[in-house]
């Protein structure tokens, strides 16, 4: 049963992401230029298409809907509906949460979604395709198969501290 629950819920995790940038690019994909690189962003900005500020305002607004649910309903799920006790019990279920998560991101948002179809394709930025070099891919694999286990240790060690 719980293996069940945190499979659905790093699936729902991924709809979660999914949804983010339906809605982020829904006018357009310079509406998330955000998660592009620095050059396509200069670019962007250099053809009028936004601003600086709106890219910043645009960081953030994507940061909070993403992190707030990763460190607090994630976290909730795992501990009120899964029933982890203790710090490795927590531990297991957010790491496998976050990387269910991660590999949809990485595999269908990042290599298909963004690097085999026209929807995040922005005018004037061809020439800087791909938008995700090979090198910046690897670095977002190691990025979260680092960070997403540190965060979910910190969380489950938090949460086991105070008796969870």
């Amino acid at each position: 049963m719980t293996i069940a629950l945190v499979v659905m819920e790093g699936i729902i995790l991924s709809f979660w992401l999914l949804l983010i940038c339906v809605v982020g690019i829904a006018n357009g994909p310079v509406g998330l230029v955000c998660f592009y690189e620095k050059d396509v962003q200069d670019r962007v900005v250099e053809l009028g298409l936004t601003t600086k500020e709106k890219i910043r305002n645009a960081t953030v607004k994507a940061a909070l809907a993403l992190y707030i649910p990763e460190l607090t309903v994630i976290p909730a799920a795992v501990y009120l509906i899964n029933g982890a006790h203790g710090f490795w019990d927590g531990f297991i279920q957010l790491t496998a949460i976050y990387l269910i998560a991660t590999v949809f991101d990485r595999i269908f948002i990042d290599i298909y979604w963004v690097g085999h179809t026209k929807a995040w394709e922005i005018p004037g930025t061809e020439d800087l395709k791909p938008y995700i070099p090979v090198k910046v891919q690897l670095g977002k694999w190691i990025g979260c198969l680092v960070m997403f286990p540190l965060m979910a240790a910190a969380i489950a060690g938090g949460l086991s501290y105070l008796g969870f």
